[in-house]
């Protein structure tokens, strides 16, 4: 998530978590959702699903972390981020940055491209457009909003809303190099797999815990707001797939 240009996003040291969230342990989950059905996972469902109302909820863990939207939360920065999916011969495919080393909040993490919510931008849909052109060079025109999930609290106190959208035909790739350290592509069919994914429980500094799930793909360890923005992608395609308002193409 990158700052607004008033700040270089080099000018404060990283600041990183209390705890090393590889190595907190692995809560045990009694019963895992199944993996969504391939015709779920393909963009003409995807789009139906966003354009009608689905009845879905964040899994409770997390419900304090999310708003319906940004007023829900008070002494915030807000920002968005766009989850992006790219249609590949075997399926479509969501593109992840890992975000440079040196920056301050987030450093070395797996993100969406996106950041803070300026004063010119129209809205946070169009915040989010503009920092996926600004981090990783995709031109607005390739980049198409198809709909928006709940503002998540990150631990950094930004609000963050998640706009789940395609990358059309004909873009290009071309990451900042001051913001991103790498871009690269899962497929939604992994992330869209509860078995892949992992509940954690760390003890924080005060005596309190902190949950967060991770998913692990080619030796990229995705977790906090970019795991749980996943999760939520999931449970709303899931809920999409069991509503009989949904009509399948």
């Amino acid at each position: 998530m990158s700052h607004s240009t008033d700040t270089p996003p080099q000018a404060r040291p990283p600041r990183r978590p209390s705890f090393d969230p590889l190595t907190q342990p692995v809560v045990a989950v009694a019963d895992i959702p199944p993996a969504l059905l391939p015709s779920t996972l393909e963009l003409d469902f995807i789009r139906l699903a966003f354009g009608q109302t689905v009845p879905w909820q964040v899994e409770p863990v997390f419900a304090d972390s999310f708003g319906s939207d940004f007023s829900h939360f008070t002494n915030t920065v807000q920002a968005a981020v766009f989850i992006p999916l790219v249609q590949r011969p075997k399926g479509l495919q969501v593109i992840f940055t890992r975000r440079a080393s040196h920056l301050h909040d987030h450093a070395g993490q797996i993100s969406f491209p996106g950041g803070q919510v300026d004063r010119l931008d129209r809205d946070a849909i169009a915040a989010a457009i503009r920092e996926t052109h600004e981090e990783i060079g995709i031109a607005p025109r390739y980049l198409e909003p198809i709909g928006t999930h709940p503002v998540y609290l990150t631990s950094t106190r930004y609000t963050m809303l998640p706009v789940i959208g395609l990358v059309l035909p004909g873009f290009s790739i071309a990451p900042n190099k001051t913001e991103v350290a790498e871009v690269f592509e899962v497929p939604l069919a992994v992330l869209m797999n509860p078995g892949a994914h992992r509940l954690h429980k760390a003890q924080l500094p005060d005596g309190n815990y902190r949950y967060y799930f991770s998913i692990t793909w080619q030796g990229h360890f995705i977790w906090g707001a970019t795991a749980a923005l996943i999760r939520n992608l999931y449970h709303y395609l899931a809920a999409a797939q069991a509503c009989q308002a949904i009509s399948r193409p």
